[in-house]
């Protein structure tokens, strides 16, 4: 367990670039160094986290770790990974309210709301790229889009998730699961159906207890609430958490949207998981709960939910993917997934940063640096960022 902890603490310290780049970064270390995996292993247990909502990089550390050392070292990779950028987060959330109204603290404040209208954007389109190959995806993505822009609201969003999962039933094809040799991923992870199904259970309670939280005020019960259904149900990628959070927390009027915004652009420079953007949604919220408490219980909500999924799917993996109806319904999803995101990158994300055409070309150059030279989100976060700061210069005193 220690020495789960130690690698994945490392990794948690120098892993930048999101997720895609963390699995990388996972094959380098697991696969390549130090042998804990070979590459079938590796690509079985990638397939799973693929395959479930969740952060899949962290749902991938979660697993390795719990292959390696059990329980224990499960949790210790998660620890580990998640650790440093929690950290760095639950910080930026208690200082932000010192710097945040002087001129150059505004500056950085709209240079990161650029940042997430960028890497949204970036992510829209590689996600329809891969997520949308047909145009019976295209259509779910679209009517999707069209759904949650026109009416809004976060029931909306759960319903356009489910109609697309239906949608998938109806219209797509199967994805191919099997791996090269026809064969349906497998793994023992050394624990039975019976540990699978109490997992799955206490998942489908959370999710159950999270989806009938009526609102109102800001409380710590209705923090958990909103991150557990968000962490519930981002089918696609990390970005989507974005919008699922938003709904919840910004749209209620418990956070700031330049708060929130602020922490969302501050996760794309960390290394590590972008769901530490719950430690500070966590800090940032105005409650009478101590600030170390509201992030970890943000902090657990957001990640629990896809834990317990990979946890309950390990043993139970062969006999989903045998059914092909299954994988359907998640290919209608993923695709009812990308309009969701594409409506939020209009509406607020778009709408609140960009103010001017000057904007609109600092956003513009951030997505060619993404998207055509292929450079890392951190050269993105900067670029972003001086450009805003040099906008704004001179500052006054």
């Amino acid at each position: 367990m220690r020495e789960v902890f130690r690698v994945f603490l490392r990794l948690g310290l120098t892993s930048f670039g999101g997720p895609i780049a963390h699995l990388g970064y996972f094959r380098d270390e697991f696969v390549r160094r130090r042998g804990w995996l070979d590459e079938a292993h590796y690509a079985q247990l990638l397939a799973i986290c693929q395959f479930l909502p969740g952060p899949a990089s962290s749902q991938l550390g979660f697993a390795i770790g719990l292959a390696r050392a059990g329980w224990r070292g499960g949790l210790a990779a998660f620890a580990g990974f998640t650790l440093p950028s929690a950290l760095a987060m639950f910080a930026l959330a208690l200082s932000a309210p010192h710097w945040i109204a002087h001129p150059a603290g505004v500056a950085l404040v709209h240079g990161l709301k650029l940042v997430a209208v960028a890497v949204v954007a970036y992510g829209v389109w590689g996600m329809a790229r891969s997520l949308t190959p047909d145009w019976r995806r295209r259509l779910i993505a679209i009517a999707a889009g069209v759904a949650i822009a026109g009416v809004g609201g976060p029931w909306m969003q759960l319903l356009a998730v489910a109609a697309g999962g239906a949608a998938g039933l109806a219209l797509c094809r199967a994805p191919l699961l099997a791996g090269a040799d026809g064969s349906i991923p497998n793994f023992a992870p050394g624990y039975g159906r019976g540990v699978a199904l109490a997992c799955l259970v206490t998942f489908a309670l959370g999710l159950g207890a999270a989806l009938l939280w009526s609102g109102g005020p800001a409380s710590l019960a209705g923090l958990a609430a909103a991150c557990y259904r968000a962490g519930a149900l981002v089918f696609g990628g990390g970005h989507v958490v974005l919008p699922l959070l938003e709904q919840r927390l910004v749209a209620t009027g418990w956070l700031e949207l330049d708060r929130f915004l602020l922490g969302y652009g501050a996760a794309q420079a960390l290394p590590g998981p972008m769901f530490a953007l719950a430690a500070y949604v966590g800090a940032a919220l105005p409650l009478p709960t101590p600030a170390p408490w509201r992030a970890l219980v943000a902090l657990l909500a957001l990640f629990l939910p896809g834990l317990l999924l990979v946890a309950a799917a390990l043993p139970l993996w062969s006999a989903w993917m045998r059914r092909a109806w299954a994988a359907r319904a998640v290919a209608g999803i993923n695709a009812a997934v990308v309009g969701l995101l594409a409506a939020a990158l209009f509406d607020p994300i778009a709408r609140q940063a960009i103010g001017e055409a000057r904007d609109l070309g600092i956003v513009a150059v951030a997505v060619a640096m993404l998207a055509w030279r292929r450079l890392p989100v951190l050269a993105a976060v900067a670029w972003c960022v001086l450009a805003a700061l040099g906008s704004a210069w001179p500052w006054p005193p």
